[in-house]
C-alpha cells in the first residue's frame, strides 16, 4: 500500500534558529506590503511566519461575544513569510546597494566569551 507524500513545505521545522526576534523593527523587502515597516509582533517558527505591526491587515468577522457585544468586523495582521523582511536599523548605511535608501541590514551571529551576539553584516555592530 503507497503511503501519501507530503507536498514541498508541509512538514513543520521543529525549533529553526531565526536572525529576526520578537520586538525588533523589520523592513519588507518583497510582497504587496513591500516598504512598509513595523514591530515584530510574533514568530512561527514552524510555518517560518511572522507578524507585523500594522501590515497585511485583514478584515475579520466576528459574532458578538460577551467581550465584544456588537460583533462585526475587526482589522487583524496575518502572517507573511519570513524572508519577506529584513532587520531594519534607521542607523545603518546600505552598502551594498548605496544608491537605494533602505536602511535594512543583514543580521549575522558571532560568538563572543561563550555568548552568541546578533551582529550587523559586514559592519560587525552588535544589536
Amino acid at each position: 500500500m503507497a503511503t501519501k507524500l507530503a507536498y514541498r513545505g508541509s512538514e513543520p521545522t521543529k525549533f529553526k534558529k531565526t536572525k529576526i526576534k520578537k520586538d525588533d523593527e523589520v523592513l519588507v523587502i518583497a510582497g504587496k506590503e513591500k516598504g512598509k515597516k513595523g514591530k515584530v509582533l510574533a514568530i512561527d517558527k514552524r510555518k517560518d511566519r511572522v507578524y507585523i505591526e500594522g501590515v497585511n491587515k485583514r478584515r475579520r468577522y466576528v459574532r458578538p461575544t460577551q467581550e465584544n457585544p456588537q460583533g462585526g468586523a475587526i482589522e487583524i495582521e496575518f502572517p507573511i513569510h519570513l524572508s519577506n523582511v529584513m532587520f531594519s536599523d534607521p542607523k545603518a548605511d546600505n552598502k551594498a546597494k548605496p544608491k537605494k535608501k533602505i536602511k535594512a541590514v543583514r543580521l549575522g551571529f558571532l560568538k563572543k566569551d561563550g555568548k552568541t551576539l546578533r551582529i550587523t553584516r559586514p559592519e560587525g555592530k552588535e544589536v
